[in-house]
């Protein structure tokens, strides 16, 4: 029997413990028997202490199943498994005064099967070291999934048996980090990250709004980038709320621009927990407070009502704009239940696109709803009366920088989407916000990096390409050539002239041999053009029919108002040369410690690895090193996560007046006007277009689980596919083994 239970201990060279072997201390004597444990193939608890004037001075260390198993019929509630099998193996250690400690009495003998190789699975031998919880943390902050970061350490190891820890345990070290890493709760910790921030930057801005009950309510904070760059790009911004990034359904309400490569660019952002007049009112002050009381020029939204009334009273002079986008795709849910559809839908767009001039518009749009007899259609009725907000041919005499949309607003959002999701806590996403707008920043400079070492060859003789192609940043003049390569379909004619002022009619030939008149203005005294399509004014860009009629008139040089600064790639911009913070928060001087040494390790490594000599040099100096550091006193430190102290002190003018020493609570989780939990709202289009996607019948979800497994495995490398399907393998393994 005893040959059959020991059958999987394996033949190891390990000294069994001895009655009388003294150890330096009880963690060494600990050590010592775990190691034991590990080898024979056991797991080793503290069993019992016996304290003397507050100190231990006799400990029984025993296998992890002694003990007996008491069963109960009383209890129904589920209960964890056991494996007590009251096994008798235990050593017993007597704690001298000095702290040494001497082995007493010695039982080896087990009365269950020991299995080495099942030894790493033991709770008491699952150990995450230092450079692998550092490791964690960094891939934890930068957006890193946990299964992604645990792979690369079991390829990197070799195999899952070389590792002390399993995915579940490095899983608990990431919650339990992120516990420890901003504090217990999520309103002090969000309060504390900006007191800090402010502190590293004065021109930091933030603002908290509390409720009665202390709970957080509202915040807003743009960084000093942000507000700088509001200098240069704070003419036009979009702003959307519709996008959740939080475990409590605050919805992440950004105010977008366009910088001078057309990328979205952040110029503030807030946290709402309720999206209602004086909330927006609230964010809206706030940002105009953080933006010196300068005001945008023009806005887009989409069209929520208490928005608008907040816009409305903040910014009275600010051109508001309708989203185009979601309108026109409000346009099945509403009119599909008509017969004739798809005519009416096609006559729509036609009208809303194509209309050059406002009279064109309404004449298009009466006659419409003439043919479909759509004249007692609220919906229709209710878009017709606020046109001057979203028909384009009454929006654009003033400049939008190419925005139509809060496109800008949900690009920015998608660009979020990779550092956060609906289960995120607001200390998590103030974290990772820092990590995004870093990745942000570096794309814009790596374009302004291609924009100076690389140029676009011009595609014509004339001059003004050139002179485009000196001051535009590349995608700026990508999108001029575009209209310049359009002159091939443009003919230009004289209409009339009034003095200085010619009027010229220039015919595009479209798709089909469609011809669209444009006309045309040129003064010949300023040399200034203007067409009735306003390109120019609502984008920037000079049209093919400006061009057509400079082209007509000999003018190789355009006037400099034609060049705006906006699209420069020559202008110094203040807001490039502020720095973007990416200190971890709550670092300690051990972790900075830590990675000074990890630095200086990884040019150590370079080098040894160039010879078997260089190699074998490092690791004797290491090791003469590793034994120094060990015998070198100093007080002793701890492997858990330090992380500093939170206290939460919001500003006196933005927290309702709540003292600055009062404990700032976490938001209740809400969900504000019936959105659901997803990271947009979905209309009913989007849920029949869901629907059908996900639709089949049962018969076929096998065949479908196992298609889309082969593809996602020949979508991968050789190697991926290797380590992909290893750790299958393994997890079958695993669970076969357990059962």
């Amino acid at each position: 029997m005893d040959e059959e239970r020991n059958s999987e201990v394996r033949d190891v060279n390990i000294s069994a413990p001895e009655i009388g072997m003294t150890f330096i201390n009880f963690d060494a004597v600990l050590n010592f028997y775990k190691h034991y444990a590990q080898e024979i193939g056991f797991a080793v608890v503290k069993r019992s202490t016996k304290m003397t004037d507050g100190k231990a001075t006799y400990v029984i260390i025993a296998c992890s199943r002694h003990g007996k198993m008491y069963r109960t019929v009383t209890n129904i509630r589920p209960r964890p498994s056991v494996a007590k099998t009251n096994c008798p193996a235990r050593i017993n250690v007597v704690i001298n005064a000095d702290s040494s400690c001497v082995i007493s009495k010695i039982t080896l003998e087990h009365n269950h099967t020991l299995s080495p190789y099942k030894s790493r699975f033991f709770p008491c031998n699952r150990v995450i070291d230092t450079s692998v919880k550092r490791r964690l943390d960094l891939n934890d902050r930068a957006g890193i999934r946990l299964n992604k970061s645990f792979n690369s350490i079991v390829v990197e190891a070799g195999g899952y048996e070389n590792l002390t820890f399993g995915e579940k345990d490095a899983r608990n070290y990431i919650e339990k980090a992120r516990r420890l890493r901003l504090g217990e709760g999520d309103g002090e910790a969000i309060c504390n990250y900006f007191r800090e921030m402010q502190e590293r930057n004065g021109n930091f801005f933030y603002a908290i709004d509390l409720d009665d009950d202390s709970r957080l309510r509202n915040v807003f904070w743009a960084d000093a980038r942000s507000r700088a760059a509001y200098e240069c790009f704070g003419d036009v911004i979009t702003f959307d709320s519709t996008y959740l990034t939080n475990k409590y359904d605050m919805p992440f309400a950004p105010f977008v621009g366009v910088n001078h490569h057309g990328q979205s660019i952040l110029l503030g952002c807030g946290l709402l927990s309720t999206e209602d007049t004086e909330s927006f009112v609230w964010l809206f002050r706030n940002w105009l407070s953080c933006m010196s009381d300068r005001a945008p020029k023009a806005i887009i939204t989409d069209q929520d009502k208490a928005m608008q009334n907040a816009i409305a009273r903040v910014f009275p002079n600010t051109r508001h704009r309708w989203c185009l986008w979601h309108i026109t795709k409000k346009i099945p849910e509403k009119l599909r239940s008509y017969g004739e559809y798809h005519s009416m839908k096609s006559v729509m767009m036609d009208a809303i696109y194509e209309s050059l001039t406002e009279i064109e518009f309404e004449e298009k749009w009466k006659r419409m709803i003439a043919c479909y007899a759509l004249e007692n259609n609220q919906w229709l009725s209710g878009l017709y009366e606020e046109r001057h907000k979203w028909i384009p041919a009454y929006v654009k005499d003033t400049f939008w920088a190419g925005m139509s949309t809060t496109q800008r607003s949900e690009s920015m959002n998608a660009f979020f989407d990779g550092y956060v999701n609906s289960k995120t806590s607001l200390k998590q996403f103030v974290e990772q916000y820092e990590s995004a707008i870093k990745n942000k920043a570096e794309k814009e400079a790596e374009l302004d990096y291609k924009s100076f070492s690389s140029v676009i060859p011009c595609i014509s003789r004339y001059a003004f390409e050139k002179q485009f192609q000196d001051v535009y940043t590349i995608t700026k003049f990508r999108e001029f050539q575009a209209e310049l390569k359009e002159l091939l379909h443009c003919e230009t004619s004289l209409l009339s002239s009034t003095g200085s002022v010619y009027s010229y009619q220039v015919n595009e030939y479209g798709d089909g041999g469609k011809d669209v008149p444009f006309t045309v203005y040129f003064d010949e005294s300023t040399s200034l053009v203007s067409c009735i399509c306003r390109l120019f004014e609502y984008k920037g860009i000079l049209c093919r029919h400006s061009i057509a009629v400079l082209v007509h008139r000999k003018l190789m040089i355009v006037p400099n108002s034609y060049i705006l600064i906006r699209w420069r790639k020559d202008v110094r911009r203040r807001y490039t040369r502020v720095k973007t913070w990416h200190k971890n928060l709550g670092s300690t001087a051990e972790i900075y410690r830590y990675e000074e040494v990890c630095r200086n390790m990884y040019d150590i490594a370079d080098i040894a690895a160039e010879s078997d000599e260089k190699c074998e040099l490092a690791l004797r100096t290491l090791r003469d090193l590793k034994t120094k550091l060990e015998n070198t006193s100093s007080s002793k430190g701890s492997n858990d996560i330090e992380y500093s102290p939170i206290v939460a002190t919001p500003p006196n003018d933005a927290s309702n007046g709540k003292s600055n020493d009062q404990r700032v609570l976490s938001p209740v989780p809400i969900r504000s006007k019936g959105r659901p939990p997803s990271k947009r709202k979905e209309s009913t289009t989007d849920k029949v277009v869901r629907r059908l996607k996900i639709t089949g019948n049962k018969e076929q979800v096998g065949q479908h689980c196992w298609d889309r497994f082969i593809y996602k495995v020949l979508r991968l490398t050789i190697r991926q596919q290797v380590t992909y399907l290893m750790g299958w393998v393994y997890k079958v393994a695993e669970a076969s083994s357990l059962q």
